[in-house]
């Protein structure tokens, strides 16, 4: 059976399901071959890919076997950043889900557990060892989601395909056979069910007055327009405080648009904040052009001057690790925290018009301004993951204001 047709709006060329088929993942292939930006870090052997999943591609039978064929694709990236933007029930979930984990002399060791997640109403703790994930042994699950297409072995392969297995899959529970050292194994159930639903979500921006006259001000998102201006209002009201904390620990990203007025509230001159590169074309995948620099202006009606801390943690994403980078390059903030979610270019979206499926993917790597990629980041005081980072923020900042 050939992949079914699309809808009217997007099937006026009737070509047959293996065509349709063959196009995308062409398209797809080559994108991707001449636009992703983290090759020269990989160790993906790109041809091989194609060699392998297009005849799979083919071969589909559905438009959902087309869609397992490229998010298999893309695993061969092992990129967190890089993936389909929507997946079917029952399908693997991309990583980060509600672990984090990672490979340490044979063990897969839990290095972070995201807050009001199921994961950490299970108790489940930084350096609890997962023994199996629904009945299946760790290694073994590891192992089958691993790229295939290596040209030799990576750490950073076998970790991402720990958290794929970590991640599980859209709308199922998960069952996790959990060992702490000097504790013993237990069994653990993930449900899908999540507490909180029905009420109301934090808002994105909120602040309060801290003792000793600081302020501290959480953003949880950079994605919409008006975090900017209930951020302007929560400066407006700690004005005058002597040192000034920006949480944005559990912040999934956004938008430069968003986050950039935010940094000019601190500057009274326009400032390099950031570089960034993209490939050069299709011959070496991993050459990129040269560096741009990208500026942030003063924004608002005062400037806010006294000492800033940012806080950071493993779940600081995207825009919200450029955040912080970008108040450290402009000289106006120290960086306290674990590391960040390490994702490390702006995303491209790339939409397969025959058979519908949408991905994204990394394409323009950031540096900060003394180069270095973002994706090495480490804070300026870096924190244990379960040690209390607001505490050490204020302390932080208090050493700092009182000079």
């Amino acid at each position: 059976m050939a992949l079914p047709r699309l809808a009217a709006a997007v099937e006026t060329d009737a070509v047959p399901g293996d065509v349709t088929a063959a196009n995308d993942f062409d398209e797809l292939w080559g994108t991707l071959a001449s636009n992703y930006c983290f090759f020269g870090e990989k160790r993906t052997d790109w041809d091989k890919v194609r060699a392998l999943y297009r005849p799979q591609a083919l071969a589909a039978q559905s438009i959902e076997e087309f869609t397992g064929v490229v998010h298999a694709v893309l695993g061969e990236l092992y990129d967190i950043h890089t993936h389909l933007k929507q997946t079917a029930d029952g399908a693997p979930r991309w990583p980060l889900f509600d672990l984090m984990g990672e490979w340490h002399d044979g063990s897969a060791r839990i290095i972070s557990v995201a807050e009001d997640s199921a994961a950490a109403r299970a108790a489940i703790r930084p350096g609890d060892e997962i023994v199996d994930v629904d009945g299946v042994s760790i290694a073994t699950a590891t192992l089958a989601r691993r790229p295939r297409c290596l040209t030799e072995p990576h750490r950073e392969a076998n970790d991402y395909a720990l958290n794929c297995v970590l991640a599980g899959h859209r709308a199922r529970p998960r069952q996790m056979l959990i060992h702490r050292p000097g504790q013993g194994s237990r069994m653990v159930d993930l449900p899908l069910s999540n507490p909180a639903a029905g009420a109301d979500s934090p808002a994105d921006v909120e602040w309060r007055g801290l003792d000793d006259n600081l302020g501290y001000i959480a953003i949880r998102s950079f994605a919409d327009d008006a975090v900017v201006a209930a951020f302007d209002a929560a400066l407006l009201a700690l004005r005058d405080t002597r040192g000034l904390i920006i949480d944005v620990r559990n912040n999934g990203g956004g938008d430069t648009a968003v986050a950039r007025p935010i940094m000019g509230r601190f500057i009274t001159e326009r400032l390099p904040y950031a570089r960034m590169r993209r490939r050069s074309g299709d011959g070496d995948r991993r050459a990129l052009t040269a560096a741009w620099t990208e500026y942030v202006d003063p924004t608002g009606p005062f400037t806010y001057t006294r000492p800033v801390v940012v806080l950071t943690n493993y779940w600081s994403a995207s825009m919200a690790e450029g955040f912080p980078m970008g108040m450290r390059g402009i000289g106006r903030a120290k960086v306290v925290g674990t590391p960040m979610m390490a994702l490390g270019a702006a995303v491209f979206d790339l939409r397969l018009n025959r058979t519908g499926v949408d991905a994204q993917y990394s394409a323009e790597p950031v540096y900060d301004v003394r180069d270095q990629p973002r994706w090495t980041m480490r804070p300026d005081v870096e924190v244990a993951t379960e040690a209390d980072v607001l505490a050490e923020g204020i302390r932080v900042v208090s050493q700092m204001a009182n000079g």
